[in-house]
């Protein structure tokens, strides 16, 4: 019997010729990543735990995102831990202020991440990177402690399953719409501590931007990872990115899968999941009698330069609908200074929107977009569980960048231009 694609990687980096579903494994990592959140709670183990240093300055990464600039005294307090520690440590990769992105988004762009990499992060939506052929999952605060003293990680090795990729992407829909529908086919544990393995002649169709929006949102089915395989795409992202060679796996031809779930790209429709599930799927055209009150461009899902570039032709030469705020993000300063300099910032403004520095901020409900009671909002992020945004009585629907500055144009949830 083969392995997965997955599969390859843990035996790679746990020293042994090939692992199985279920097995233990202790593997070696690439990259620790934590958070302005999750980062503090950590460095309170590490330090209970008697560790003094870590195991490599260049191979743990802090970025401060979620709530920065500091919004209030407690998120002033947590981002002091995390600079005092990456000071103290002498961490390499530690993004503050001026140089922060959101996490998931800025580790691909600096060049962090290569195909290949065996990475934990102490964020549930670490599995992002899984879109540059890497094993990348979410981990608490005591394993990113753990990992940033040793420099290993604890495995169950995961069982996958194939989501095989046919045709392509009309215009109008984009990575978010694919994996809206894969999860509104599955539901939200249809993919519980497995594999999402992504394969078929389609994948080459997706630009990276799609992937690493598909893998983000793979933990939202309940996934311990997405993975695309590597290919010219993947490699044309990596040039220039990084010097690191990367390191190709294929899953074997016999590699044990649970089940095939079959997408034709060419026959995905724009989609949004409405209250309270990622898996609560419906074809956009279905909610045109929906109002709302907010739209939010951004994310580690959704906010990436393509992201950007398609709220933008929406948004050029017209008008957000009175009564709706229309809250722009671009992910990092790189994009966001692309934003300015290709003029897209102006039109944004002129159409009414407001464009903030890169952060998590309103996606779980931190700030720069937080819902009252019985508000409804339309968002690029990816949970919209009761109170994500604010109020228990608020509503999220969750959909693409485009889909987004439709709604906010017309007022109300369009995937249509008005």
């Amino acid at each position: 019997m083969g392995m997965t694609m997955t599969q390859k990687i843990l035996a790679s980096h746990a020293g042994l010729d090939r692992v199985e579903e279920g097995q233990l494994i202790m593997a070696d990592l690439d990259l620790v990543l934590g958070n302005d959140i999750t980062t503090p709670v950590a460095v309170k183990e590490f330090e209970k735990a008697g560790f003094e240093s870590v195991f490599d300055k260049g191979k743990v990464a802090i970025v401060l995102d979620h709530f920065i600039p500091n919004k209030d005294i407690k998120a002033a307090q947590l981002a002091k831990t995390c600079r005092t520690f990456a000071c103290s440590q002498g961490i390499d990769l530690f993004f503050d202020v001026g140089k922060m992105g959101i996490e998931h988004a800025l580790l691909p762009e600096q060049g962090l991440v290569a195909a290949g990499d065996c990475i934990i992060g102490a964020d549930s939506h670490t599995c992002t990177y899984g879109a540059l052929g890497a094993f990348s999952t979410g981990v608490g605060s005591t394993d990113m402690a753990a990992g940033m003293a040793t420099g290993k990680a604890w495995f169950k090795v995961p069982s996958a399953i194939r989501v095989e990729v046919t045709g392509s992407l009309t215009p109008e829909c984009s990575g978010k719409d694919v994996i809206l529908t894969l999860i509104g086919m599955i539901g939200v544990d249809g993919a519980l501590y497995r594999s999402l393995e992504f394969t078929g002649e389609g994948v080459g169709t997706l630009s990276m931007d799609d992937r690493l929006c598909i893998c983000n949102m793979a933990v939202e089915a309940g996934a311990k990872n997405g993975i695309f395989p590597v290919d010219e795409v993947t490699l044309a992202y990596l040039r220039g990115r990084t010097a690191r060679k990367p390191v190709i796996f294929e899953a074997d031809p016999d590699a044990p899968y649970e089940r095939t779930v079959q997408i034709d790209l060419g026959r995905i429709v724009p989609v949004a999941a409405c209250p309270h599930l990622p898996s609560n799927t419906r074809p956009v055209d279905e909610l045109s009698d929906i109002k709302i009150d907010q739209a939010v461009i951004g994310s580690c899902t959704n906010g990436r330069l393509e992201d950007m570039e398609a709220a933008w032709k929406i948004l050029k030469g017209k008008t957000v609908a009175p009564g709706v705020r229309c809250i722009i993000i671009p992910a990092t300063m790189a994009i966001l200074r692309e934003v300015v300099e290709r003029g897209w910032y102006t039109d944004m403004i002129d159409a009414g929107a407001v464009i903030s520095t890169p952060t998590c901020g309103p996606c779980l409900g931190g700030y720069m977009g937080i819902l009252a009671e019985g508000e409804r909002c339309i968002s690029t992020t990816n949970r919209n569980f009761v109170g994500r945004m604010g109020h228990v009585e608020s509503e999220v629907y969750l959909a693409s960048p485009r889909t987004a500055a439709c709604s906010a144009i017309a007022g109300y949830i369009t995937c249509r231009e008005v």
